[in-house]
């Protein structure tokens, strides 16, 4: 595949990125090569290569999963402009 000035003024188009009409062939230039890099990454032989999240090999370190209200009750209720027997009260949104 090969990218043309006219193909770099639709993508900039697309982009909505304004691009000077001089700078048209050279960016044309650099995603060709950018392209002909890709090309050659295609050629690798990944058979047999499983896909990892990360060139690290760790893990996520996990927590137990437990379901706790926080116990901060007061708390959090005290920030609310109105509360009534431990809960927000809201003014109704359909009569």
């Amino acid at each position: 595949m090969s990218v043309d000035a006219k193909t770099v003024r639709k993508i900039a188009h697309l982009a909505r990125i304004e691009i000077a009409e001089e700078r048209l062939a050279p960016l044309a230039g650099e995603l060709n090569g950018i392209l002909r890099w890709i090309e050659q990454l295609n050629e690798v032989d990944v058979s047999g290569v499983e896909p990892m999240a990360s060139v690290e090999n760790v893990s996520t370190p996990l927590r137990e999963d437990v379901v706790t209200d926080g116990n901060i009750r007061d708390e959090v209720l005290a920030n609310a402009p109105c509360t009534e027997d431990g809960f927000f009260v809201m003014p109704k949104a359909v009569e």
